[in-house]
């Protein structure tokens, strides 16, 4: 089967990884990809929002299926798009349609599906701009501290959690003012969850479902979960506390109802979930739903993941995964992301990455790279992801540190503390 990935991080970098083992794999195509995917298939110059381009890519290299790996595309309408064209409306899409993506699009759209189908999260309420004193109302009837989230898309950093109530109020007008454009034109208040943090990976062809491997990233820049949020710094799979008992009530009571509150809705979702989940002493809420897979965390999922990928592809466009048996590694994954000095705030681009072929023992999945003067550089913020798997966390993240170390640019940054945290609970 030949197959085209949209998308160029880490995370395509790790799915196209995965793909290219599968003895069903035709030819890979990754647009636009970057220097890691180029060495698994062939980069395409497509930007995944301009929809025309994808789909005479589409066309012309006989694509049986097409995989979308960020969320913009979707939530932009590019399945939609598909099957309004009768040229490649028979080409399955590995991705929701438009009003499946508003789970991920709209948080106010996915804490309303959350009500109605009786799926446990948080208390909040939703305001716009013309309601300010009606927001700082309900913020008065919470207790410290207070989650606010920008309705829409904003690249991971629309989430902001504040201690003080005049840091609340600040927030909110900031958000009002157009910090994210229209994506915090409505703003989310949230009551706050106590407890530990937990990314669950569902893949539907929209009745059925396969649970992937569950994994904790690590969003603050800072060890210790301290400074501002990032995309990502690091992530561990699996997570010691999401034991059979947990993981039990997490699909009784979140993927079960998702995937049928979907289909009750008349949603027809053929894709990845990405749940994010609140363990608060034993039980789940959903903080927020993806509809994707999560960037760092594909790069831990993907390794411990030991079925066929094109395969599950395969089944969820014909409507099959209640016949699937997904097989999972009971190894660890562990990963570490290097990012460029300044992030998640300004940061330069350009700078030579050293020692690439040093690492040994490691997955190294590219995320902001690309190729100048025939040299890899820097080109992103989150620049390389390097994925230990071994039989334990400590040995896991070994491998990872020992690469950390060994690969250099100018103003590389990485946290020291990945997996600590799940240390301390066994």
């Amino acid at each position: 089967m030949n197959i085209l990935l949209l998308g160029s991080g880490g995370r395509e970098h790790a799915i196209a990884w995965k793909l290219s083992q599968s003895p069903k794999l035709g030819k890979l195509f990754i647009a636009p990809g970057n220097p890691g995917t180029a060495t698994l298939g062939s980069n395409m110059n497509i930007d995944p929002l301009d929809f025309e381009q994808v789909k005479q890519a589409v066309i012309e290299k006989n694509i049986d299926i097409l995989v979308v790996g960020p969320e913009e595309p979707l939530v932009k309408g590019i399945h939609d798009s598909f099957l309004a064209d009768y040229r490649v409306k028979h080409i399955p899409v590995i991705g929701p349609n438009k009003i499946g993506a508003m789970l991920e699009g709209s948080k106010d759209f996915a804490k309303a599906f959350m009500i109605r189908h009786k799926i446990p999260t948080a208390a909040y309420q939703t305001f716009t701009s013309d309601h300010l004193d009606q927001a700082k109302s309900f913020l008065k009837e919470l207790k410290p501290p207070f989650v606010l989230k920008a309705d829409g898309l904003a690249a991971g950093k629309g989430v902001v959690i504040c201690d003080e109530i005049s840091e609340a109020y600040d927030t909110l007008e900031i958000f009002f003012a157009g910090k994210f454009g229209d994506a915090s034109k409505k703003v989310v208040i949230e009551e706050f969850l106590k407890g530990i943090e937990l990314s669950i990976f569902v893949l539907t062809d929209g009745k059925s479902y396969v649970i992937l491997p569950e994994a904790k990233d690590y969003k603050r820049i800072g060890d210790g979960d301290t400074g501002l949020n990032t995309g990502g710094m690091g992530a561990i799979s699996p997570v010691p506390f999401a034991d059979k008992t947990f993981m039990a009530k997490v699909e009784k009571r979140i993927i079960a109802p998702t995937v049928n509150g979907l289909f009750k809705d008349g949603i027809d979702y053929k894709g990845f979930i990405f749940i994010g989940l609140m363990n608060v002493n034993g039980d789940p809420f959903v903080i927020e739903y993806n509809v994707r897979m999560g960037d760092p965390e594909t790069e831990v999922v993907m390794p411990r993941i030991e079925s066929d990928l094109v395969d599950l592809f395969d089944a969820t466009s014909k409507g099959k995964l209640s016949e699937y048996k997904i097989h999972i590694s009971e190894k660890v994954a562990s990963t570490v992301i290097l990012v460029s000095g300044g992030y998640p705030e300004a940061y330069e681009k350009g700078k030579k990455i050293i020692g690439l072929n040093m690492v040994s023992d490691i997955l190294l999945f590219h995320a902001g790279t690309k190729i100048a003067d025939n040299s890899i550089v820097t080109a992103g913020g989150r620049v390389l992801a390097l994925t230990g798997l071994s039989s334990t966390m400590d040995e896991s993240l070994a491998k990872s540190y020992n690469a950390a170390k060994a690969i250099e640019f100018d103003g590389k940054y990485y946290r020291l503390d990945i997996g600590n945290d799940l240390k301390k609970l066994k």
